[in-house]
């Protein structure tokens, strides 16, 4: 068993500001039991819209929001992830970068954007590089495996079919899940149905607005809403059990049944 928190807030572009609401939230979720936080995506920068404020934002991962990222993770006793603006040697552009905090003061997994958010009158391809098809990052954390995946990634079943082969319990989804018509709709749809056809549990993490659509939840592998939060800033908990993923499975076995795979494009 894993007690889960996600934390929802909504970024700015003071990277201290966001680290210390980053601190505060977590140590919130560890005062109540979590073992692992999930925070949003930009959580280190956040600048409607998307320019070259993102560019000069950028840092690699040996830099100081990571650092602080590990020393929360250290103090709290907690794995933390979330989202960063990852500076790439020999490109302008920057990826769009999840990294999990182990509280041994380690990275214990990073994943790279893989869909940009080329949609809704966005582009984020003009400043950032989508991330290489990799073997899907994942961690453990007693006993439960976790992978990771990015905002727009949720409207690409395949990437978390891809996560559950590697052997995911739990995706860990960080978002700044722009707000519009149908979009809130569109959100907690797809989480829960990423939960349902996979059999798994979804800790998805959103900003807050204005930046963020929120509702934040977590939802079990029969897609029930353990716990979710509306607009405000703050915390949500529940825990995932091995056992569940189990009894679910037992029920409805759609991974065993299946009869098609997933292939690079």
């Amino acid at each position: 068993m894993v007690e889960i928190a996600v934390a929802q807030f909504s970024a700015g572009q003071d990277k201290r500001e966001n680290h210390l609401t980053l601190r505060n939230l977590v140590g919130e979720a560890a005062s109540r039991g979590a073992q692992l936080v999930v925070a949003p995506e930009y959580a280190m920068f956040t600048a409607p819209p998307t320019d070259e404020r993102i560019l000069s934002s950028a840092e690699p991962l040996d830099g100081p929001f990571v650092g602080g990222m590990l020393e929360i993770a250290g103090q709290f006793g907690v794995h933390v992830v979330t989202g960063i603006n990852e500076a790439l040697d020999g490109d302008e552009r920057v990826s769009n970068t999840l990294v999990a905090a182990a509280p041994d003061g380690r990275i214990a997994a990073v994943y790279r954007k893989l869909h940009l958010y080329d949609a809704f009158g966005y582009r984020e391809s003009e400043f950032f590089r989508a991330g290489a098809i990799d073997d899907p990052a994942t961690f453990e954390v007693d006993g439960l495996t976790f992978g990771m995946q990015t905002c727009y990634d949720l409207r690409f079943p395949e990437v978390t079919r891809r996560i559950v082969d590697a052997g995911a319990d739990v995706l860990l989804l960080p978002a700044q899940w722009v707000p519009g018509p149908m979009k809130e709709d569109h959100w907690t749809t797809l989480v829960r149905a990423r939960a349902i056809e996979n059999t798994i549990y979804v800790a998805a993490a959103d900003q807050s607005a204005r930046t963020g659509a929120g509702n934040s939840m977590i939802v079990d592998p029969m897609g029930v809403v353990l716990a979710s939060l509306g607009d405000q800033v703050g915390t949500a908990r529940a825990e995932a059990t091995a056992e569940r993923i189990a009894q679910v499975r037992a029920t409805n076995p759609a991974l065993a049944l299946r009869r098609f795979g997933i292939i690079e494009r």
